[in-house]
């Protein structure tokens, strides 16, 4: 279960409360004509895994993550945040960047013989996947017509050129909907395939982000709108939203908030005016000593959210021991870590809010796979509200395309 704590705080009035219902009226129109696919994939992912109880995975042991972006942070999110509570799963390696050195030290811990490999791009053509898929095949000598091919996974675009080579090789494939882009494709078969197969309980993850996003069509989550509100009105003075995580395991969350955020949002709007919020991601307590200073005393260009886990699970507590010179940090002596890292968020978030930075807390009970999916569910939904407060289109990236484009033409020269 996750519960909303302190709030931005929102001075109601007439402006707003439009703004509000019209933000709201979008997503609605999105999610009920299919034009935005995201919202409905809680229900529609389903399907895949029951695709997947008719191929035989007795055998895999290790699953091989090739995709970057949105075809794998997502799933490197989930994996760090419920291995630890999530007995038996099976153990995931991700090749996602071009460093020829990540990827040679990967390539070592591969056991061709238990693994099996996901190639994973909503497109079909990204250049860093289709550069490591060719390594693979190279390197462990990958038959792609003979028994290898079971192994073998693709998750794109139907009809893409990843696609068409999956159904040359006659490859297990999985589609990403077409009203489905890439940042937003962690509940599609892009996670809920790798995932499942690694042993998550995927269907409690769908069910957990689904009841989320029906609560919020509902008209029960009125704080995301007055959240994505604040965000919007404030975003010329305020224009770097910080994600403060109390949770070590949370961090590669913060990743996939930063590309979702700002993939998203940065963008010109329909006026030709350059709009965004800058995501930054952190980690309590660590940050508290490193980033906390600019946020206190640095320029007031930053909004705050942070995250905790009011239960870890895990029974460990500091030792009634004195130790010569530090005696004046005995007052912690006897207590859990778990009460101590929470009173570490608390301590800072009202330093931060009576330094008068904007801030607001999201509390997740316990780490589970219901509640990461409805914390997933969150962003998504928050960023889709922003983004039509922009007035932007939230859903494609062209800066992002311009790059690409500039590095074929380079390469290809």
């Amino acid at each position: 279960m996750l519960s909303f704590g302190k709030h931005f705080p929102l001075e109601s009035t007439s402006a707003s409360k439009q703004k509000m219902d019209d933000a709201f009226s979008a997503l609605k129109e999105e999610m009920q004509s299919d034009r935005i696919g995201y919202y409905k994939l809680p229900t529609h992912s389903l399907t895949h895994l029951e695709t997947l109880k008719t191929i035989n995975t007795q055998s895999i042991k290790q699953i091989v993550i090739i995709g970057i972006g949105g075809s794998s942070l997502g799933i490197k999110a989930i994996n760090s945040i419920l291995r630890p509570y999530t007995p038996d799963v099976k153990e995931m390696l991700f090749l996602e960047n071009s460093d020829p050195l990540t990827i040679k030290e990967t390539m070592e811990k591969i056991r061709k013989e238990e693994a099996c490999f996901f190639m994973i791009s909503k497109s079909g053509s990204t250049i860093e996947t289709t550069s490591v898929l060719k390594t693979l095949i190279a390197h462990f000598e990958i038959d792609l017509d003979g028994a290898d091919k079971e192994r073998l996974f693709v998750v794109t675009d139907a009809g893409s050129v990843l696609s068409d080579f999956a159904k040359h090789h006659q490859l297990h494939e999985f589609n990403i909907p077409d009203n489905v882009g890439g940042r937003f494709s962690v509940l599609s078969a892009v996670g809920v395939v790798p995932l499942a197969m690694a042993g998550y309980d995927m269907r409690a993850l769908l069910g957990g982000a689904g009841s989320l996003i029906q609560s919020f069509f509902a008209g029960n989550e009125n704080h995301l709108l007055e959240k994505a509100y604040w965000l919007a009105s404030n975003s010329e003075t305020q224009s770097i939203n910080v994600l403060f995580s109390y949770a070590d395991r949370l961090e590669d969350l913060t990743k996939w908030y930063v590309q979702l955020w700002g993939e998203s949002l940065g963008k010109i709007d329909t006026n030709g005016k350059r709009v965004g919020l800058t995501p930054i991601g952190l980690i309590g307590a660590v940050d508290q000593h490193s980033f906390l200073q600019l946020i206190i005393e640095g320029p007031k260009d930053k909004s705050v959210t942070f995250i905790t886990v009011e239960d870890f699970q895990v029974d460990l507590t500091i030792p009634d021991i004195t130790l010569f010179g530090i005696e004046k940090t005995d007052f912690i002596n006897s207590q859990s870590f778990n009460r101590l890292i929470n009173a570490q968020c608390d301590a800072t978030m009202q330093s931060v809010i009576e330094s008068g930075v904007g801030a607001d807390a999201i509390a997740m009970d316990k780490i589970s796979a219901e509640n990461i999916g409805a914390i997933m569910a969150y962003y998504e939904l928050l960023t889709s509200l922003v983004g039509s407060m922009f007035k932007v289109n939230t859903y494609n990236q062209p800066g992002v395309e311009l790059g690409k484009q500039i590095l074929y033409k380079n390469l290809s020269n």
